[in-house]
């Protein structure tokens, strides 16, 4: 291997991306989920009373390629027999299209899968709560949320702004509908489903019932203060409407708001479920298995990866795709003050949301990706230095008070939300501190922003990092999989912010990746270590895992090791790939529930490590274009 190989494999990648490129610099990569949305787009079509046959045929038809034989549909391809949660779900849904009955074959195996791993009481809560919505489960008898709630000052200890703002807009439909009892009435057989009930919430005791107490004693409250909640609770949803007319561009929030409207009396062909209808039918994209409702587009996300990566490779500010790409960031930088201000009343905007239709609900990775790519612009001065400079103290202002970084706000994660007894209460209610936010944002100041473990703001973060190390030396990434990926993002922070390759914890950690690899030279994870909390191995690799696991070798100073070299080799050899490798999904939104496939991973990291591996071995490389 040579430094000129690794460039011809580069050339060939910006060829490829620069084909890919809109005329307007972004990069609209197809951002995969689970087919959670694919099937509540089905219900809210029959909901709603829609014409929408084209659209309703292509997402059954996602449906039936995605069917595994023994009946179930997965979440991740080694999972274990199936998903039951996703499988209920694609069952009702085949059933509300109107298109298919008890009787037809691929209605009886999935009946037969979901019987054999409990009923539909074993689903995930949200998925029950999709059935009780349409009619086909049994809401819990004894739930009544005090809506007062909706009228507690932000401020107010256990307030919604101690909880994570993507939990904020979920449950808020979420409880309106389960206070209203709301169901819809679907045609078609629906027998299946008659007289299932229970099983909506886990047994826990201790926090759980000091917390349930204290929530039951704002239902005290007189009448008059419960129909002012659900006025503020129907607020907090309308004020948070995107231009598109999604919920904080999310189309899983806009599913639930859509049902929590009709709740509150809104006829169907209202002009914002109408608006809302639109905006989720402009994130459908095609991908390899058919038509999908994209949860919530990546183009900023990608654009600023990309555009970085490109940069990283040896692209300069003169290059089209490069100078496209920035421009593109520098509109999308956030002007609007949104619920982040709540905790960080002195940061001004600046910062930059996940999707093109993102317009106030930044959070820290996309943030600091954008700021990445516009670092060498900001030398031209002018605009480009105030948008990195406004970006930059956004960034700062968002650390939390114990040290470290959540994704959206600032210390919005009041542990009590963690007790509550749902469902992923710990990884979806709260927006806590993790290795991975942690670790690339001082990655960022401290390789672009001359901040280091000296300065304090720093290191509280390093503190914070070293404090949640694992016992293996890894540590656990919450938004991609898994520990690769916290790792990957903890050591390259470390080493960004100063602290030495020989220091223990960054040793202890090259060890254990070093210890993980495949004999093909890559690196594979499952996504069954994000539900057991534990390293589960691959049986394959994949071109993201491995490229982070060259970058961490390549940080801590082993990049001229035999274990970096197979790595590299891994990565150029792409034709030698399992052919799994490219479609495993190496984004996580909720464990066991919620996994991503990003199509721009297979681009985005092995450009940056192959580039600066070959740095490493050779003489550096020429303009890339």
């Amino acid at each position: 291997m040579n430094a000129e190989e690794i460039d011809e494999y580069l050339h060939r990648k910006r060829a490829e991306l620069e084909r890919r490129q809109d005329k307007d610099g972004k990069w609209n990569f197809p951002f995969q989920g689970p087919i959670l949305t694919d099937c509540f787009m089905i219900a809210i079509i029959c909901t709603l009373k829609l014409n929408e046959p084209d659209l309703m045929a292509s997402l059954v038809n996602r449906l039936l390629r995605t069917q595994q034989e023994n009946g179930s549909w997965k979440l991740y391809p080694d999972e274990l027999d199936g998903n039951v949660s996703a499988t209920v779900q694609a069952y009702a849904s085949l059933l509300m299209s109107g298109e298919f009955n008890r009787g037809d074959e691929e209605m009886k195996r999935a009946e037969q899968f979901i019987e054999q791993h409990g009923g539909p009481k074993k689903a995930h809560f949200m998925i029950k709560l999709f059935l009780a919505i349409n009619g086909m489960y049994a809401y819990p008898s004894y739930f009544k949320f005090p809506t007062s709630y909706f009228l507690l000052p932000p401020k107010f200890p256990f307030s919604m702004y101690h909880c994570s703002n993507y939990a904020r807009v979920h449950l808020t439909p979420m409880i309106i509908c389960m206070n209203k009892r709301f169901a819809m009435r679907h045609a078609g057989d629906q027998s299946y489903f008659h007289n299932q009930k229970g099983g909506w919430f886990r047994e826990e005791r201790g926090l759980t019932d000091s917390l349930i107490q204290q929530i039951k004693t704002l239902h005290l409250n007189p009448l008059h203060y419960r129909k002012m909640g659900y006025q503020a609770a129907e607020k907090l949803m309308v004020d948070r409407i995107e231009e598109n007319g999604t919920l904080y561009s999310y189309a899983s929030a806009t599913f639930y708001m859509i049902y929590g409207l009709l709740a509150c009396g809104y006829p169907k062909d209202h002009p914002i479920l109408l608006k809302a209808f639109d905006g989720l039918k402009s994130y459908a994209v095609q991908t390899s298995s058919g038509l999908h409702i994209q949860n919530s587009p990546s183009e900023v996300w990608d654009t600023a990866l990309l555009s970085y990566a490109l940069q990283t490779a040896g692209s300069n500010m003169d290059d089209s795709l490069v100078k496209k790409s920035v421009g593109y960031l520098m509109r999308k930088q956030q002007t609007k003050r949104g619920d982040w201000s709540v905790n960080a009343p002195n940061a001004a905007a600046g910062g930059w949301g996940f999707s093109d239709s993102n317009h106030f609900n930044p959070d820290n990775d996309d943030t600091s990706a954008a700021l990445r790519a516009l670092t060498k612009s900001k030398e031209l001065g002018g605009p480009y230095r105030k948008a990195w400079s406004k970006g930059t103290a956004y960034l700062k202002q968002m650390q939390n008070n114990d040290g470290g970084f959540g994704a959206f706000e600032k210390d919005a994660y009041n542990y009590l939300f963690a007790h509550l007894p749902i469902e992923n209460a710990a990884d979806a209610l709260i927006d806590d501190s993790t290795a991975d936010l942690t670790g690339r944002v001082i990655e960022f100041l401290g390789n672009y922003a001359d901040q280091t473990h000296k300065n304090e703001n720093v290191k509280a973060a390093v503190n914070w990092l070293f404090r949640h190390q694992e016992l293996n030396g890894s540590w656990y990434g919450k938004w991609g999989v898994c520990y690769i990926y916290g790792t990957w993002a903890a050591v390259t922070g470390l080493c960004a912010a100063g602290i030495s390759p020989k220091h223990p914890a960054i040793q202890k950690a090259l060890d254990w990746l070093e210890s993980i690899q495949l004999n093909d030279g890559g690196f594979g994870e499952s996504c069954i270590s994000a539900e057991k909390k534990k390293y589960v191995q691959l049986e394959f690799s994949t071109p993201s895992q491995t490229a982070w696991a060259l970058d961490v070798f390549i940080a801590g100073g082993r990049g001229k090791t035999a274990a970096a070299a197979k790595a590299a080799r891994f990565l150029l050899d792409e034709t030698n790939h399992h052919e799994g490798a490219a479609q495993y999904p190496t984004g996580i939104g909720l464990p066991g529930g919620f996994y991503i496939i990003y199509e721009s991973y297979n681009y985005i990291f092995p450009i940056i490590a192959l580039s600066r591996y070959g740095k490493l071995i050779g003489k550096g490389h020429k303009d890339i274009r």
